[in-house]
């Protein structure tokens, strides 16, 4: 049961399971359940497979999945709320490897867009089938909107770092702003919340390479 202050997303992850695995064994198969879903989710780039998929891929029996889920719908919500949470602590993983390399905005900013586009290339799959879901069932749209705004407020609070870089009155907006835009951009290029069709590797490449350069006069822009 969850308390009133539990996140959104840790929620969805404990209103998923209906019995917690406890011993060795039952952790084994358990895992075993989540790591199938999620490879059928990765390969079929959809929901469109079976339970009876996911027990022939985890070895794990149809009863077996019962026991710990009472739907398909309630295994997809585990898988997701442990990726959304994944995601955040890998982003937070990213970005301060970039700002450990990075002595200035001009260094970071850079660092940051290949970096970070290049994290959402990696997980566009998986990202594009949880947004399906999102669209469309409420107990995920939340915990969505929760893993974004932690992604803004990381990468808001990396481009902070250098605010005395910054010269615009309000360094908080832009640096948020910056996020947006580096976002909408490579989301587009990923095809998330667009189709595949809309990408353009040539595009992509200069655009990428400009955008770091524009988010640098943009924070410095007085006006």
């Amino acid at each position: 049961m969850s308390s009133p202050s539990e996140s959104p997303t840790q929620t969805l992850a404990d209103s998923a399971i209906s019995r917690a695995p406890r011993q060795g064994r039952s952790l084994a198969s358990f895992r075993r359940m989540l790591d199938a879903t999620k490879a059928l989710m990765l390969e079929r780039g959809s929901e469109d497979f079976t339970l009876q998929d996911v027990s022939d891929r985890g070895a794990v029996s149809i009863g077996s999945i019962y026991l710990r889920f009472e739907s398909k719908d309630r295994l997809l919500h585990a898988v997701i709320a442990e990726e959304l949470q994944n995601i955040v602590e890998k982003e937070r993983e990213l970005i301060e490897g970039i700002l450990a390399q990075s002595s200035s905005l001009a260094d970071f900013l850079p660092r940051y867009v290949d970096g970070y586009s290049g994290f959402l290339a990696t997980h566009a799959q998986l990202l594009r089938t949880i947004m399906q879901r999102a669209s469309l069932d409420p107990a995920v749209s939340a915990p969505g909107r929760e893993t974004a705004q932690k992604s803004a407020d990381l990468s808001a609070k990396a481009i902070l770092t250098f605010r005395d870089e910054i010269r615009a009155k309000d360094a908080e907006r832009r640096a948020h702003a910056v996020f947006r835009i580096v976002f909408a951009t490579a989301a587009r290029q990923f095809g998330l919340g667009s189709t595949a069709e809309s990408a353009d590797d040539k595009i992509w490449d200069t655009v990428k390479s400009e955008l770091s350069v524009m988010a640098l006069a943009y924070l410095q822009y007085e006006g």
